[in-house]
């Protein structure tokens, strides 16, 4: 398959998602969250080639947050979205930050986000684009029903501050190893994460689960994700013990 071909492809299932859930409308100012990894530099460019043929009009600027990792090759990055034509702002982190302490996932991107939202406030922006993929979502669902026994995920589209904001993510619909082939076929500068966190997460643990059960079925990741919008709640614990006290209670 030839890079156009693919990326036509990803391009497709990014307007399913965008139409789906409605994620952007006329007029709409864009805020796009780049790390310069693989999965948001694809989203950037088919960003960028989707607004030349859409029907409606949004401004897209690209962002970077510059926590100021070593293993970031910040000129890299910024080369690639001059090339990209796009605008571009270099952020800066919250006060408080340091990447030199400890810090984990969580407190990393949380950090990132109350960047972006501030960002967001200031400049007049009413969407904030993540490129959080298909795999992303399931394993999120994952982490929360293992490890905080709750039934809960990201969304593709999320409405924030009495919808004055919104997240979405358009590559919801997208896999992970898509993302990834498309990226080496248009040749991307992608950045690898050096990050002492990334293979020792409990994200990792749950990707390599993933891994496993696909191994068994092949479409386990869209049935996990099919799964979130198909709850049965006639069959959740807390309906069913509610259930079962009106019938004792009529009996």
């Amino acid at each position: 398959m030839t890079p156009e071909r693919l990326t036509y492809f990803t391009s497709k299932k990014v307007g399913k998602a965008i139409w789906d859930y409605q994620m952007l409308k006329e007029g709409d100012k864009v805020l796009m969250a780049v790390s310069g990894g693989k999965d948001s530099l694809c989203l950037l460019r088919i960003m960028k080639e989707r607004i030349k043929f859409v029907p409606i009009y949004y401004e897209v600027t690209a962002c970077y947050v510059d926590m100021g990792f070593e293993w970031v090759n910040k000129d890299s990055l910024v080369r690639h979205l001059e090339n990209e034509g796009l605008p571009y702002i270099i952020a800066q982190p919250p006060s408080g930050w340091n990447n030199k302490g400890d810090y984990n996932c969580f407190w990393c991107s949380w950090n990132r986000r109350k960047s972006l939202f501030n960002l967001a406030h200031e400049k007049g922006f009413t969407k904030i684009v993540f490129a959080h993929h298909m795999d992303d979502i399931i394993e999120t669902m994952l982490l929360n029903l293992f490890f905080n026994g709750e039934i809960c995920t990201m969304t593709p589209y999320q409405e924030l501050f009495e919808g004055r904001l919104a997240i979405i993510r358009p590559l919801a619909y997208v896999e992970e190893v898509e993302l990834a082939r498309l990226a080496s076929m248009l040749s991307l500068p992608v950045v690898s994460s050096l990050c002492p966190n990334s293979m020792t997460s409990k994200r990792t643990l749950v990707k390599n689960m993933v891994r496993e059960l696909k191994k068994h079925n092949k479409n386990v990741k869209k049935n996990i994700f099919r799964s979130v919008k198909r709850v049965r709640h006639e069959y959740l614990l807390e309906h069913t013990v509610s259930l079962l006290s009106k019938i004792l209670l009529l009996g």
